[in-house]
């Protein structure tokens, strides 16, 4: 309805308000995912901060439930769940996601504490959003010596969290280059549109500027469409 314009988004904010005890990963899923389109609308306008605030009050009581470590007897369902809440809270900035993610990911890259599976793209897209240079230097030496194409996939969809212009070009680059295959390009550029405003115009910049590549590289597959999509 707010979407359709015939209520206010306020009555939307004030219903997401009331989840705040709830326990579903769908449900959080959905509020997720409902919030990172306002805050994608709200990104061309003087709220972006307070749109950031309200993310932070309402998910870090879920947070604090849920912990940075798997509880005894967890489903499937908790560990998204914590993914998805971490992830989300260390993108706004919330202090402690924040600290703790720089932490986790130090011991990670020094070999000392791997990252379980379920952690790494939260704690990737929070250390990359308020990260630097070298932050996205580590992130493609991790990229260089994953083994697994998996965890190359996981690095490649959440480089675009980088704020810096120059870095979001330097990400653009890389997603043309050999050490990105060309299927999952699109996923590289994908991240940098949602990323971030400025992500969002340098992606758009950069499809057109290599325009002709791209489309002889795809020619009429689907991937092509995914393209123009993101």
């Amino acid at each position: 309805q707010a979407r359709a314009g015939i209520i206010s988004t306020v009555e939307v904010l004030k219903v997401m308000e009331a989840f705040v005890n709830e326990p579903n990963y769908t449900v959080w899923s959905d509020l997720s995912c409902n919030l990172g389109i306002l805050a994608t609308l709200l990104s061309h306008t003087d709220f972006y901060e307070d749109i950031q605030v309200f993310v932070r009050d309402v998910f870090s009581p879920i947070g604090e439930r849920l912990g940075w470590d798997p509880k005894p007897g967890e489903g499937h369902l908790d560990a998204l769940l914590r993914g998805l809440v971490l992830g989300k809270l260390g993108k706004a900035g919330h202090k402690a996601t924040l600290e703790e993610a720089r932490r986790r990911f130090k011991e990670h890259v020094e070999g000392k504490h791997i990252l379980s599976a379920d952690l790494r793209s939260p704690v990737y897209v929070t250390v990359l959003k308020h990260g630097d240079s070298s932050t996205l230097d580590t992130m493609l030496k991790l990229h260089k010596q994953a083994d697994m194409q998996e965890e190359k996939n996981r690095i490649e969809r959440v480089l675009g969290a980088i704020s810096q212009p120059e870095l979001i070009q330097k990400v653009l680059t890389f997603a043309l280059s050999e050490e990105v295959r060309p299927q999952d390009t699109v996923s590289v550029i994908g991240g940098v549109a949602g990323g971030s405003k400025q992500g969002r115009k340098a992606a758009w910049k950069f499809v057109r500027d290599n325009w002709e590549e791209l489309y002889n590289r795809y020619q009429g597959g689907f991937l092509i469409s995914r393209l123009i999509k993101v």
